[in-house]
């Protein structure tokens, strides 16, 4: 009888020094190792890519944010503030009390078919909208010319980037609502255009959240 509560003394002892062992290893060292290393060589994406203005954060690099008026009275969809870039449609879902200027938590994509009805009729009337919103005097723009990241949300409708084409046709409107020349704003743009990553993934893309803090800044300026 000694010799079994011995054993399962001796048992219990090397079970609890494993447990011990194992925590300090898994528990402690493997997740001091781990974000030691990702802090060191990866701190920005380790820390979320966070885009800061004037010594705060405002946002992440991977997350776009919605640029819209105040909602009126009776409203339920806000109308975008023309002062600004617009981004890509968004369609994440939910919301939350963190993120004021992009209210979703999770993303998703409108799983439409391009054959899809009301797809068809929302892009139709949205390429409408994105028109006359960006054409000024002397400058018009068509349906026509409307690219289709400015009237689709991404796969995760959460994305960031617009192209330089939507961009581009942004900038009279831009100009005219800040009293800015064309020529100082096509410059922002130009400047803020990303290429390929590697030269040869993806497509080149302009951060909206980075264009509009610049031109916060260029406003401050002028």
């Amino acid at each position: 009888m000694n010799n079994s509560l011995a054993n399962t003394a001796r048992l219990l002892g090397a079970g609890l020094r494993a447990l011990l062992v194992l925590t300090l290893v898994t528990g402690v060292i493997y997740p001091l190792v781990v974000t030691g290393i990702a802090q060191a060589l990866f701190g920005d994406q380790a820390n979320g890519s966070e885009i800061k203005a004037d010594g705060k954060v405002v946002g992440s690099s991977l997350i776009g944010q919605s640029y819209n008026l105040p909602l009126k009275k009776g409203q339920e969809t806000p109308e975008p503030d023309l002062r600004w870039f617009q981004g890509r449609p968004q369609n994440g879902l939910g919301s939350n009390t963190v993120n004021t200027r992009y209210k979703l938590i999770l993303s998703g994509a409108t799983n439409r078919s391009a054959d899809n009805k009301d797809l068809i009729d929302w892009v139709t009337a949205a390429k409408a909208a994105v028109a006359k919103d960006n054409s000024t005097p002397g400058y018009k723009v068509s349906p026509s010319d409307v690219p289709a990241d400015a009237v689709t949300s991404s796969g995760s409708g959460l994305d960031p980037d617009i192209s330089p084409r939507y961009a581009d046709i942004q900038v009279h409107r831009i100009a005219e609502r800040n009293g800015l020349s064309v020529v100082q704003v096509q410059k922002l743009v130009d400047e803020h255009t990303g290429g390929r990553t590697l030269g040869f993934v993806g497509e080149p893309r302009v951060n909206v959240l980075e264009l509009n803090i610049a031109l916060k800044d260029l406003l401050a300026k002028s």
